[in-house]
């Protein structure tokens, strides 16, 4: 199947493809059988301990189609950071925000629930976040302009408001993304708090490799992907802060169109890694950040030569070997930040950079939520929606 790419660097393009729908309720739809991602994390044997009950995972994104019946039910009431641009029922609305939805929490729908996109952690909830826009917006460059801090200002209401775990299922990764203070505060205040935060690793593989943010803020989980047979996907972005890697190539995902599209990007590498956290999350609660992103490392499968490599980490995120290790685990204090870290330190670190020489004003909304990229493409995958 061709994948689109779009000239620009906003990664959400789409073509429709409709085909006839199965019409026998006792088998699992095609949309079930190309979910390949959940056979290929094991969540099966996770599911035999949790399925991610009691666990919130707020999404940072375009929106959430809360009636979309592979989700209805799990959507909690979230916020609108943004304020315009398309509503609910145009087409440029809460598209790649439901897909990662999907792929974090979907529960399917139909018969027996058989029908549709089953998440990762089927029975958490979903905390929608609206801090960016889709690509194909009018709005857009509005919201880019005047909603550069909305990133930040999300990922602290959804710390303060019960999130469990923060999927960023976007990035800057072009050639001018820099840090961004308040956002990086923004991530340790979710950390502190006791928030795992997920993030997209960058779409740039073949485009210059550029450092992508916030998937290189310290704390974060940052998620390369790979395909169905473990192989790294030339378009993820290979640097220093790649924690593991997720199933991010021909990956059914959800529409509010109630269409299904196969959709490529480390958009959906990171959800799928949310979920495995929410599974995590769920069997053992009392678990920090660092513990928990502790364990994704040492529970990793296909470990790369070398047992680490910028393209995939420390490996595939393994959600059922990570709740197995930490029932071997004691909680700790979430503002610690070495809690679960059981290396050596070789020194301070990098120094803090002048304050005169921190990049300001008009280059700041392009680091920020609004200057992200969706880092996921789609195509048209099948119509599998039934007559009532």
């Amino acid at each position: 199947m061709n994948r689109l790419r779009t000239p620009a660097a906003v990664l959400l393009a789409t073509a429709f493809s409709v085909l006839p729908a199965t019409t026998t309720p006792a088998h699992a739809d095609t949309i079930r059988a190309r979910q390949w991602g959940l056979e290929a994390l094991h969540t099966a044997e996770a599911w035999r301990i949790t399925k991610g009950e009691g666990v919130t995972v707020a999404v940072l994104d375009t929106g959430v189609d809360a009636g979309h019946p592979d989700l209805e039910g799990s959507v909690l009431t979230g916020r609108d950071l943004i304020g315009f641009g398309a509503a609910k029922g145009d087409r440029a609305w809460a598209r790649h925000g439901t897909a990662m939805a999907g792929i974090i929490a979907g529960h399917g729908h139909g018969y027996d629930g058989r029908d549709g996109v089953l998440g990762i952690a089927p029975e958490a909830k979903i905390l929608p976040v609206r801090v960016i826009l889709e690509g194909t917006d009018k709005a857009r460059d509005k919201a880019r302009k005047s909603r550069g801090s909305a990133l930040a200002e999300g990922i602290r209401w959804a710390a303060d408001h019960g999130a469990d775990v923060i999927n960023l299922s976007l990035g800057d990764d072009s050639k001018s993304a820099h840090p961004d203070a308040g956002e990086d505060a923004a991530v340790q205040y979710a950390l502190a708090k006791g928030v795992s935060v997920v993030a997209s690793a960058g779409n740039g593989g073949e485009k210059g490799d550029h450092i992508s943010y916030p998937a290189a803020y310290p704390g974060v989980i940052a998620v390369t992907a790979v395909d169905r047979y473990g192989t790294h996907a030339s378009f993820s972005t290979r640097r220093w802060y790649a924690t593991v890697s997720a199933p991010g190539v021909d990956i059914a995902i959800a529409d509010p169109d109630r269409r299904y599209y196969e959709g490529w990007g480390t958009s959906a590498a990171a959800a799928f890694a949310s979920g495995a956290v929410a599974l995590v999350r769920a069997a053992h609660p009392d678990l920090t950040p660092a513990q928990v992103k502790r364990l994704l490392i040492d529970t990793a499968r296909s470990r790369p030569k070398g047992g680490r490599s910028d393209a995939k980490g420390y490996g595939t995120v393994d959600p059922a070997a990570a709740i197995e290790a930490g029932g071997r685990l004691k909680g700790g204090d979430p503002k610690n930040t070495s809690t679960g870290y059981k290396g050596r330190y070789f020194g301070p670190g990098p120094l803090p950079a002048p304050e005169e020489s921190r990049p300001i004003g008009l280059l700041a909304p392009l680091a920020g939520g609004l200057g992200a990229l969706l880092l996921l493409t789609a195509v048209a995958l099948r119509r599998t929606r039934r007559n009532p």
